[in-house]
């Protein structure tokens, strides 16, 4: 068992092709691609996390909501974005949260849809993974963006994010709120 995380999917959503500069033709083909990649790389048993965003549309599209959630393998966990309406939270997912702060072996997580400046734990090593800013920022030292737009659209593990993370400059606003703490 394996944990893998990603954010940003927009399954359905036309414009965030154009929004991201994503390389695909239409959302057929943006929907199949990432459902491809992350049969190749998520097993049954696994958890996959998706910080947010992981549809686009109307409540009138449950159903293809559905089909998009069942053709992704794992346990899936919803950390709420802003494009995640009452539709796509009432899919069956194994749990659905704001936020959460988990471990991943000697990792500890928080995870939320939007980057933040400091969390529970970030003083102690926490990583923070996020979504939401797509292609706009990957991230500092300590937060990490997941989404599938710094990824090629696929999920990744924390091993992954942990040898990006350790190539990163620190947060230029990390001394603002947490003076006299230095990050590794």
């Amino acid at each position: 068992m394996a944990n893998w995380y990603s954010a940003d999917l927009h399954f359905g959503h036309h414009r965030i092709i154009d929004f991201c500069k994503r390389p695909f033709a239409s959302t057929a083909e943006m929907n199949a691609a990432l459902i491809a990649n992350f049969q190749a790389c998520v097993a049954h048993d696994d958890d996959l996390w998706i910080l947010g965003d992981f549809a686009f549309g109307r409540a009138a599209d449950t159903a293809q909501f559905e089909s998009w959630f069942h053709s992704l393998p794992g346990r899936k966990h919803l950390i709420i974005g802003n494009h995640d309406d009452e539709a796509v939270i009432s899919l069956p997912w194994a749990s659905t949260e704001y936020m959460a702060e988990i471990q991943d072996g000697e990792h500890s997580l928080v995870l939320c849809h939007y980057p933040m400046i400091t969390w529970n734990g970030a003083r102690r090593g926490a990583l923070q993974l996020f979504g939401h800013v797509h292609d706009q920022w990957a991230g500092s030292r300590n937060s990490i963006n997941v989404g599938v737009d710094q990824w090629g659209f696929r999920p990744i593990q924390i091993e992954e994010m942990a040898k990006r993370a350790a190539r990163m400059p620190v947060n230029k606003h990390w001394a603002d709120v947490e003076h006299g703490n230095e990050l590794p």
